[in-house]
């Protein structure tokens, strides 16, 4: 829509402070030559904008000019509200400030939207962790988070699992993900991933660093989880599944008279793979790996001979 369109200019241009049309234009994905014209409607608007010839040239806008939030939709507002989650941002040490801020944006909304983001946030509450694993403690998140946000060197005493298992790390924090009440920090030099509650000592150090020119800490985390799942599921079985029954990322391979499905599953390990079929009783049968299979039948063989002897008193 154009008027959609009009307002992401100036609020582009507001922030970035010049650009050139072909920039506008990749942001915005559109034509330069709709560029063009959607500039000459904000100038015939009375919109203070400007544009230079040349090299460095682009358009700016008038050195103070500000544009007022009553652009936002109804949708844009409520989003707005649902996005600040209080609890990372007060484990970043920046709930005071997120609430300043949306104070703010509330009293510069016409009140229909305002009443809209009232509704959002009264209605919708987004909480991280899982049921049953609550979030880490991360003693050293705020340390960690302004020395990502000031490109501050760390030293620290990094906890892994793998021997030996406290090591010094000097790290270049690029950023902060946090997954599932878990806060991560990607740093320099690779990148590569770090839990920020095994970070058991930190310095944070006066020397900067550098943030590689590029770097998309979105698009690292995604090819970081493709990676890890790859890691992780190493094997594979093949299991004969009740009607009705699915697994995450199998790969169906046949269906019998009766309806039973034949699947390919992607596993980590026979032992956790035992764990995850066995929680699923007589829904499913392991057909492949023969080493699998054959723990299963172990198991269940001790399993069948315990509860099938009575109860001792003492409970042996």
């Amino acid at each position: 829509m154009k008027s959609s369109r009009l307002v992401s200019i100036l609020l582009l241009l507001q922030i970035r402070g010049r650009m050139t049309a072909a920039q506008l234009a990749e942001e915005l994905e559109v034509s330069v030559r709709t560029v063009y014209r959607d500039v000459e409607a904000l100038g015939a608007a009375g919109v203070p904008l400007y544009g230079d010839a040349g090299h460095a040239g682009g358009y700016r806008l008038l050195d103070g000019y500000r544009t007022r939030l009553t652009g936002l939709t109804a949708g844009e507002a409520e989003a707005l509200f649902l996005a600040g989650v209080p609890g990372p941002a007060a484990e970043l040490g920046l709930g005071p400030v997120l609430a300043a801020a949306q104070l703010k944006v509330r009293a510069a909304l016409p009140a229909e939207l305002r009443a809209h983001a009232d509704r959002i946030s009264g209605r919708f509450h987004l909480d991280a962790p899982g049921w049953y694993a609550a979030g880490d403690e991360a003693p050293y998140l705020p340390e960690v988070a302004e020395a990502v946000w000031k490109s501050r060197v760390l030293d620290v005493v990094y906890r892994r699992w793998r021997e030996p298992t406290d090591v010094r790390r000097r790290l270049e924090p690029y950023g902060l993900v946090l997954k599932a009440g878990r806060w991560y920090v990607v740093a320099g030099p690779g990148p590569r991933t770090y839990r920020v509650d095994q970070i058991l000592q930190l310095t944070v150090s006066e020397e900067e660093f550098n943030r590689p020119e590029g770097f998309d800490l979105g698009a690292y985390w995604t090819v970081h989880q493709r990676d890890f799942h790859d890691r992780l599921h190493r094997g594979e079985a093949v299991v004969r599944l009740a009607p009705g029954v699915r697994l995450p990322r199998a790969v169906v391979c046949a269906t019998d008279e009766k309806g039973r499905t034949v699947a390919r599953v992607p596993i980590e390990s026979v032992e956790h793979a035992q764990g995850v079929f066995l929680r699923l009783g007589t829904d499913v049968e392991v057909l492949e790996p023969p080493e699998l299979r054959a723990h299963m039948a172990r198991t269940i063989a001790e399993l069948a001979e315990r509860y099938g002897n009575p109860a001792s008193p003492s409970g042996h």
